[in-house]
């Protein structure tokens, strides 16, 4: 199983997006970010992958300028791989 969280620096931004997705018809929720994504506010956005450009689109609507990255974290068992991919 695999999925993209957006991580963000700052809390009101993680949950600013959330509303956005939720607000325009899309599934999204609040997770722990996970250690391995690095420094950031330690929750964010978590969405399905197919949902990656509706992410960037909300992304360069707005400022948005704690914006870290985007991961895909892909869980097997209990082995989880995140990877940066933006």
């Amino acid at each position: 199983m695999s999925y993209i969280i957006v991580v963000f620096s700052s809390r009101n931004e993680t949950l600013y997006l959330v509303n956005m997705f939720k607000s325009n018809g899309f599934y999204a929720s609040v997770v722990n970010t996970p250690k391995e994504a690095g420094q950031a506010c330690g929750i964010s956005v978590c969405i399905e992958e197919r949902l990656l450009t509706v992410a960037k689109s909300f992304l360069q609507s707005k400022p948005f300028r704690s914006f870290y990255g985007f991961f895909r974290v892909t869980t097997a068992g209990k082995c989880k791989k995140v990877e940066r991919i933006g």
